[in-house]
């Protein structure tokens, strides 16, 4: 099961995952993702605390957004991933790739 939420510090908005991001569940996330790049949204951070799982489905739902807010001039910074996500991240170099903060502050201040 997925839970998702969205709020906003200032120019940056946090998506905050939690449970299973599988090929279950990335498509619960995809309105989200259609919505901020629609939307003016360019500086996102993923808070990955209560992420337990993510598998190539949730990989690829990632990377979608940070392509496609990378065109626009944007980015995407993950915060506080762990555990397995962590692991998935590493095995895939995508640790290289995308700016990886230990704590949600640092992670949103990075865009400032």
């Amino acid at each position: 099961m997925l839970e998702h939420t969205q709020h906003q510090d200032g120019v940056v908005t946090i998506l905050a995952v939690k449970g299973r991001l599988d090929a279950v569940a990335a498509p619960e996330l995809r309105p989200t993702i259609e919505e901020l790049v629609a939307g003016n949204c360019k500086y996102v951070v993923f808070d990955l605390d209560e992420l337990a799982m993510i598998d190539s489905s949730g990989v690829g739902a990632i990377v979608s957004l940070f392509k496609r807010l990378r065109m626009k001039d944007g980015d995407v910074k993950i915060a506080r991933l762990q555990g397995q996500p962590k692991e998935i991240f590493r095995l895939l170099r995508l640790d290289r790739a995308f700016d990886l903060f230990d704590d949600l502050p640092a992670a949103i201040s990075s865009f400032k």
